[in-house]
């Protein structure tokens, strides 16, 4: 018990201190990087409670997948930090209010919470003589079998939204000469090969 307080103080300090470097840091590379530190430790913290499923998914999906494209996305733009950073104190009211209604929030969750008592569990009991189901083996039954149709639609909606969002920023530019395979292999040999003749004595 000792080793998982020291492990949760450790991991949430460290989780709180990169969310606030996240956003007082000046370079948004520097800020990309506290970000993918935070998620380490949040994954720190869920490894603690036993939930290892949410762990690995905030890892694979937010740190190798996110967090590295925002990252890629940073470095590649050609940000004016002055421009960027000079409209701060025009919104730093608006800012301030919603960081103030977040503060609020987080103070009434604080006081509500209720924590209940040793060796009780919240929820319905496991049948007598059940096995004991892992946390990613208990999600992935509740997911494909009462929740299915749920989880299938949220992942075509996601399918849609990104299909949307490509057809949105493709474009096809007609100053530029693309390959196209197909007319390449429709050619004849008229089309492909031009005999000339040449008369003598006058080149070509």
């Amino acid at each position: 018990m000792i080793l998982q307080a020291i492990l949760f103080y450790l991991f949430a300090v460290a989780a709180v201190g990169a969310g606030v470097m996240v956003v007082a840091a000046r370079n948004p590379v520097h800020s990309v990087l506290f970000l993918i530190l935070a998620f380490f430790n949040t994954a720190g913290l869920f490894i603690l409670i036993g939930a290892e499923f949410l762990a690995m998914i905030l890892v694979i999906v937010y740190v190798g997948a996110v967090a590295v494209l925002f990252l890629f996305v940073v470095m590649m733009l050609d940000i004016d930090f002055v421009e960027l950073r000079s409209g701060f104190v025009r919104y730093l009211p608006i800012g301030g209010l919603v960081g103030l209604v977040l503060l609020a929030e987080l103070i009434l969750v604080s006081v509500s919470w209720a924590v209940t008592p040793a060796g009780t569990v919240v929820g319905a009991a496991a049948p007598a003589g059940a096995a004991a189901l892992s946390n990613t083996r208990a999600l992935g039954d509740i997911l494909y079998t009462r929740y299915v149709f749920a989880f299938q639609a949220a992942g075509l909606i996601l399918l849609v939204a990104m299909i949307g969002a490509i057809m949105l920023t493709l474009r096809h530019r007609t100053d530029v000469r693309r390959q196209s395979i197909a007319a390449q292999l429709a050619r004849t040999r008229a089309q492909s090969v031009e005999v000339v003749k040449v008369p003598v004595g006058e080149g070509v």
